[in-house]
């Protein structure tokens, strides 16, 4: 795996941690090695759709385990969606 790609995982992660320092680490690194704005935009906009989904599912498992019941936030990932939090 070559470093730009390295670096764009980083910050995909630090994005999906909410790791404003790591970010800003990753984000300075992303800037030395040429990486461009695009791929990086791209980069946080992926792990913020992964990051949301997955919170939609604890917030559906919160409701269900506590016998809420009412209306389930629609998870993208969820193939019978048709849609997808992954891009």
């Amino acid at each position: 795996m070559n470093e730009q790609s390295k670096i764009l995982i980083c910050i995909g992660a630090a994005t999906a941690a909410n790791c404003v320092p790591c970010f800003s680490h990753y984000l300075g690194k992303a800037k030395k090695a040429g990486i461009a704005p695009e791929d990086i935009h791209e980069a946080v906009d992926l792990a913020s759709k992964v990051k949301n989904g997955a919170h939609m599912v604890l917030i559906n498992h919160v409701r269900d385990s506590m016998g809420a019941g009412g209306q389930r936030d629609e998870v993208p990932c969820n193939s019978q969606s048709g849609g997808s939090c992954c891009g």
